[in-house]
């Protein structure tokens, strides 16, 4: 795509305006940053950031809570659980009994951004460039025209307490999911927030007495905890061109649960239904649905059970009805190794990378255990597992995204020994599930084969078959997409990060699989972990494939709906804490300005401004893959 003069302005200002922060060392002595005065940074308050060693005392702070928020979702309630009071005692006492807690929130309020806070003028043009993109395009003539739906991506909406059990009476209606709230109950109450966040192994529900709850409206969604912005950019940007309440809608929802419990315990699908069609009666316009990671997967789920007889009951015609274009933003359409990992040990790269003083501090909060076993209990979580077998993620020997560089295949998602003394086994991704089964409980694998599907189907018989099975309906590559030849599909990802795509395993003293950090290589292999490109979270194959190879088939789509393919190189500005505009990161690509751009023109009625673009050999890699016969 040509860059325009917009685009220049865009670049140039991010290049030249940066935002204030903390200095970054480096080693050239030429190159110096210039350091906010103490007035600016800090103010007149004194106390914890006056106090001597400032930059190793914030880094000990930050690293301990990045290394907390990264690691709680896969803490877990149980029995046999090690939970030391006596391990937060000293934290805990800070934080209750002084200002390091508002110290700790103001910093991060200060350099990650906060946009929700009044600022002057001149501090606010140094922080708008992304949002210049809407601004610049209103004045170019782009306006509000299709209503919009947003659907966050897996842990992006805010979750609020609902419950009045002893514990729960002083955090009702606050978030003990994405707020300054969640940290204070996960430190100072920790046995209670446990019991909020996890599910009911058996029914995937709220265990008795407890009632947890997506929290609604576009801040569910917008900022993760203060500073932290997640959907903010877009919703500023659309609301440039004119968008307001009245015309969009942040459709969150509890993560947490797998897609039939959605429906059976909030109504989430039959809501979803009623707006979009409210909207098309109110504005006369089909709606633009925008969705991002998980949420596409979500969408994709949503298309199938509107239409479906005894579930959304919408007719075969409903979506080309209602649905004007389906913008796929990083979506977890066929799944990630990474989650395969979380619910085998509770682990990432972020946790096994971590130093073993880190570790240490880590497992005194949540063990990798129990991690593991909590989030086996969210049925949400579960539906991101690899899917289309070894055809798509590669065998032992072989796989389409393999860089011939070296002897290590992609295909091999789980190395695992034993023992220091045993050689690694190696398992491909369908055995990489079978290994997942045994070693988990029979709750567990009994949601997996109620709820989902893994696999791929060879004929249009099967697909058509799939399409009546709720199982199958959040695998785009056992269905197809619906008849509907007037809709029209953007995907957009970013590549050129690297991102996990297989691990080594070994067994740690209770016998549990751990990730074996001692396995590094220099150049492919970091600390376990086997690295290819992505966008951080999803490694090319899991963005590309879908939306390049699957959907340009007749039995995955059979409307040949139009299908727009756009990838953004990742660009990080080197002194933004979250990459700047053009940022293609999994997440902070909802800041980006390219992407932001292009979803103003789709939503604005000039769709077809946005062609194909790839950064990637994408294609080089899905044309490898034989979707007209089982073997490679």
């Amino acid at each position: 795509m040509p860059v325009n003069k917009r685009q220049k302005r865009v670049k140039k200002k991010a290049q030249t305006n940066r935002p204030l922060q903390a200095p970054e060392e480096t080693e050239s002595p030429n190159v110096t940053e210039p350091k906010p005065t103490k007035n600016e940074a800090v103010g007149k308050k004194k106390g914890f950031f006056r106090k001597p060693k400032f930059g190793r005392r914030v880094n000990f702070i930050l690293g301990t809570i990045i290394g907390i928020c990264g690691a709680f979702i896969f803490a877990v309630n149980s029995n046999d659980g090690i939970f030391d009071p006596a391990a937060l005692e000293a934290l805990s006492a800070r934080l209750g009994s002084s200002d390091l807690f508002e110290d700790i929130k103001g910093f991060l309020s200060y350099h990650m951004f906060d946009e929700s806070t009044t600022m002057d003028s001149k501090t606010r043009s140094q922080l708008s460039t992304e949002i210049d993109v809407g601004l610049d395009m209103r004045d170019e003539g782009y306006s509000y025209h299709h209503p919009v739906v947003m659907t966050p991506g897996v842990i992006s909406s805010g979750l609020e307490s609902w419950s009045f059990r002893n514990c729960s009476v002083p955090y009702f209606r606050k978030r003990l999911w994405g707020s300054w709230s969640m940290l204070k109950a996960m430190l100072l109450d920790k046995q209670c927030w446990l019991e909020h966040l996890m599910l009911d192994p058996k029914t995937g529900l709220d265990p008795p007495g407890i009632r947890l709850r997506a929290a609604q409206g576009f801040e569910a969604a917008d900022f993760f905890i203060t500073g932290y912005w997640i959907w903010s950019k877009i919703i500023e940007n659309l609301a440039a061109i004119g968008y307001e309440p009245n015309n969009m809608l942040s459709a969150s929802y509890d993560w947490r649960l797998s897609y039939s419990n959605l429906e059976e315990r909030d109504r989430y699908f039959s809501k979803l239904k009623l707006f979009i069609e409210y909207s098309k009666l109110v504005h006369g316009r089909k709606v633009v649905l925008i969705s991002h990671s998980m949420g596409s997967q979500v969408s994709y789920y949503f298309l199938k059970w509107v239409e479906a007889e005894g579930y959304g009951n919408g007719g075969p015609g409903w979506v080309n009805e209602y649905i004007e274009s389906f913008i796929n933003i990083s979506g977890s359409l066929i799944g990630a190794p990474k989650t395969l990992a979380a619910l085998l040990s509770g682990e990432m790269k972020d946790t096994a990378q971590l130093n073993q003083f880190s570790v240490y501090g880590l497992e005194k909060f949540f063990s990798r255990a129990e991690r593991a076993m909590m989030v086996r209990t969210m049925g949400g979580v579960s539906s991101m597992l690899p899917k289309g077998g070894n055809l798509i993620w590669g065998n032992t020997s072989w796989a389409a995204d393999d860089d011939d560089t070296g002897d290590l295949s992609n295909g091999v998602m789980i190395h695992y020994r034993n023992d220091a003394s045993d050689p690694h086994s190696r398992f491909d991704s369908e055995q990489a599930l079978e290994f997942l089964n045994n070693v988990t409980s029979n709750d567990f694998r009994n949601m997996l084969r109620t709820n989902y599907s893994n696999g791929l189907a060879w004929t249009k018989d099967e697909v058509e078959r799939n399409n009546k099975i709720p199982a199958k309906w959040i695998n785009p590559l056992e269905t197809s997409l619906p008849y509907a030849p007037d809709m029209k599909i953007y995907c957009f990802h970013g590549v050129g990060k690297p991102t996990e795509r297989g691990y080594f395993y070994s067994k740690n003293d209770e016998g549990h699989p751990v990730i074996d950090s001692s396995v590094n290589d220099g150049t492919k292999i970091e600390n376990g972990i086997v690295m290819d490109d992505g966008d951080g979270t999803l490694p090319l194959i899991a963005l590309g494939f879908v939306c390049n190879k699957a959907w340009k088939t007749e039995r995955f789509n059979p409307a040949n709906i139009s299908v727009v393919n756009y990838e953004l190189r990742h660009d990080p500005a080197a002194f933004d804490l979250r990459g700047g505009p053009r940022s293609a990161e999994h997440v902070d690509i909802l800041g980006h300005s390219e992407l932001n751009e292009m979803v103003l023109k789709i939503v604005s009625g000039h769709g077809d401004e946005v062609k194909d673009h790839r950064e990637s050999n994408i294609l080089e890699i899905v044309n490898r893959i034989n979707l007209d016969s089982p073997e490679k």
